[in-house]
């Protein structure tokens, strides 16, 4: 996969799996000149399923075909992202050519010679919910290192984050997450784990910085953390407790009433 500039601005770029920065600092994996490109203007995550562009908080303007990316999209091949006054293009990188089956005319769509990829919207999000990340959306389309070291694939700068605090991969149901031997620990729903999985709607919580999995097309609602406090978890035990007594309580106030009739006769 690689981004085309078609004109000018910019060589063509070679996109690398994992995050691919664009903006104006020389950090970035793209880096454009121009007053009004931003330092981190945006990002395209590169998977084995795909490519999605992310537009992190304080970045963009970007649109892809004409509209405007708030979020997350996932792009095609032939996609054009306006990058503020850049024009790209995104490709996919073909593969050989070889010569066309017997009654296939060259150039048809049965015999392209370019690779198919399938792009595809993350299965899982990662909601920030408190400090560096609050209001931002990471999508998890594979192994992602979370961490403050700028390499990492979400770069969290806050002291309390390790440099290399955690690492969280996706499967068909959720997420697993491993502890990266952080300082300061690694929590799913508020307990401390070395290893653990998260469902949708769970928290992860490194330190004090986090996040909610967030699972696109389900209802909001049920995204919230489902992380039951000790006084909740006591409270049903006490119902059992209070309704044995019920019985023997109804049996003393027949009996006061008895005696209490019986008085009054004599």
């Amino acid at each position: 996969m690689k981004l085309v500039f078609p004109n000018g601005e910019h060589a063509q770029v070679l996109l690398n799996a994992g995050v691919n920065r664009i903006g104006s600092s020389v950090e970035g994996a793209v880096v454009l000149d121009d007053p009004e490109i931003l330092p981190r203007h945006c990002e395209i995550h590169v998977t084995s399923t795909g490519a999605n562009l992310q537009v992190p908080d304080g970045g963009g303007p970007v649109s892809v075909n004409g509209k405007p990316v708030a979020d997350i999209m996932a792009l095609r091949a032939g996609d054009q992202i306006g990058i503020g006054p850049i024009l790209a293009k995104f490709t996919v990188v073909e593969a050989a050519r070889s010569a066309p089956a017997p009654g296939v005319t060259p150039g048809s769509d049965e015999d392209s010679g370019a690779t198919r990829v399938r792009m595809a919207v993350p299965k899982f999000l990662l909601r920030g919910v408190s400090g560096a990340v609050f209001g931002k959306v990471f999508p998890v389309t594979g192994p992602v290192a979370i961490g403050r070291a700028p390499e990492c694939d979400i770069s969290v700068q806050a002291e309390e984050i390790s440099r290399r605090h955690a690492l969280v991969k996706p499967n068909q149901d959720g997420l697993s997450v491993e502890d990266l031997g952080s300082s300061n620990g690694t929590y799913i729903n508020g307990r401390r784990v070395q290893q653990g999985f998260l469902n949708p709607g769970d928290e992860l919580r490194l330190d004090a910085v986090r996040f909610i999995v967030v699972a696109p097309g389900m209802d909001m609602a049920q995204q919230t953390n489902r992380l039951a406090t000790p006084a909740n978890e006591a409270a049903p035990a006490a119902a059992p407790t209070m309704s044995k007594w019920v019985p023997i309580m109804l049996t003393a106030a027949a009996i006061l009433v008895m005696v209490a009739l019986y008085l009054s006769r004599g």
